[in-house]
């Protein structure tokens, strides 16, 4: 991992809808940090720290720094709310990382080769069934992505989760579940107008030898 995320945060005893609300007026966003057997903690941060670092796509797989009370806290996001209709972050959830306990995170996968792909130069269609994995590993281990490469599918070319090369000690926690849990994560599809243009072109084809 490349990137580095440091949130500065404060301790709040001030609770409920309309502590809330008034940390929200003051441009705060009111938080929660859990997990590692301590106790959990209710949170403020600055809301224009917290909302141009979320911009970010790593920040979501990443391990993060919360700065409190003069200590360092090192966690992951695990939930965020947002306001339906306004950009504004309503609360955000943070869970506690041990060394030697496994995460289960969510990673975005990147897609290479698309452009390249056979399928797409034969003027195939791509489609994502997945944009993201979750995994589980231990914190030394979380990837910032997962690179899929699409370079040799043809059109009708499906790629499956057991197809994804994973980084060392990262396992998918879907396969994890067992046999019959093998998902497509993209495939290359013929454009649809194509396949009616060939169905109409033998259509035509077989009226005429009539």
């Amino acid at each position: 991992m490349t990137a580095t995320f440091t949130l500065t945060a404060e301790l709040r005893t001030d609770i409920g809808k309309g502590a809330s609300r008034r940390l929200r007026h003051a441009n705060r966003v009111p938080a929660i940090i859990y997990g590692a057997n301590k106790e959990p903690a209710m949170l403020t941060l600055g809301l224009d720290e917290l909302f141009h670092a979320s911009e970010d796509e790593a920040f979501f797989s990443h391990i993060l720094t919360i700065e409190l009370d003069g200590k360092s806290e090192q966690v992951i996001i695990k939930d965020m709310q947002r306001h339906p209709e306004k950009i504004q972050i309503m609360h955000a959830d943070f869970q506690r990382i041990d060394a030697d306990h496994a995460l289960h995170v969510n990673v975005p996968l990147h897609f290479l080769n698309e452009d390249i792909s056979v399928g797409v130069k034969a003027a195939g269609i791509v489609s994502h069934e997945m944009t993201e994995l979750e995994v589980s590993c231990l914190p030394k281990d979380l990837p910032e992505f997962i690179e899929v490469d699409m370079a040799d599918l043809d059109i009708g070319d499906s790629i499956h989760l057991t197809d994804i090369v994973l980084p060392e000690g990262v396992s998918s926690t879907i396969l994890m579940q067992g046999e019959g849990h093998d998902q497509a994560v993209a495939a290359i599809h013929m454009p649809r107008g194509e396949k009616i243009e060939d169905e109409t072109e033998g259509a035509a084809e077989s009226t005429e030898e009539e």
